[in-house]
């Protein structure tokens, strides 16, 4: 029965995180929106320029609508949908580091973009799940950089700007995953429960000490 009980709140509390953590991949993404058409209405110089470039966070803003909608009335999605959407986010960020008129690649600063939405998906998934959208960030933007021809295999300046911003795209994930851990362990360890998705299994100390204050 215990190992029953154990199992069943393991997988309320997957549950929970995936519809308290919403909130915070929404407003990740309602971050990225607002921080996008700011710079796009800065930096544009001609409304050629402006039509090119408002479409991107056009797309995002539609899905986020659709999505926060769901959150509101009381009906929000599931992981696996999450999780599609959370790569979206990342197909969509890609493609403005290698469409984006006049700055591509390395040169484009929207590479930024990709740190909100890899802490805020860590902070929700395992760490499983979490580095495995992390390796698909770096590899995303990796990718658009040599597609944009703006780094060349030469490990020169380039290459090293490239690995710098990696490193940063990787903490984020690890640090998001990292807080989200420790928030598991404590709930689990609170409920009198411990959850094999928090990844932070309960010592010996911690049991007795548990035990003791019961």
């Amino acid at each position: 029965m215990a190992n029953v009980r154990e199992i069943r709140t393991a997988a309320q509390a997957d549950q929970e995180d995936v519809f308290f953590g919403q909130t915070v991949i929404l407003w990740a993404r309602w971050s990225v929106i607002v921080a996008g058409i700011v710079l796009v209405l800065w930096t544009s110089t001609t409304i050629s320029h402006l039509t090119q470039t408002v479409p991107f966070f056009l797309a995002l803003m539609a899905m986020n609508f659709f999505l926060h909608g769901r959150y509101v009335m009381g009906s929000p999605l599931n992981r696996a949908v999450v999780a599609v959407a959370s790569l979206i986010d990342l197909v969509l960020i890609t493609a403005i580091v290698v469409l984006w008129p006049g700055s591509h690649g390395l040169n484009n600063q929207f590479f930024v973009l990709y740190f909100p939405v890899v802490f805020a998906f860590a902070l929700v998934f395992t760490r499983r799940i979490e580095a495995t959208y992390t390796v698909m960030a770096m590899v995303a933007y990796a990718g658009a950089c040599f597609l944009a021809g703006t780094v060349p295999l030469d490990l020169g300046n380039e290459d090293k700007v490239l690995v710098m911003r990696l490193i940063v795209i990787a903490a984020m994930g690890f640090l998001g995953n990292y807080y989200f851990r420790i928030q598991r362990d404590r709930l689990s360890r609170a409920s009198g429960v411990v959850s094999p998705a928090a990844g932070l299994a309960r010592t010996p100390i911690q049991a007795t000490l548990h035990g003791t204050g019961s």
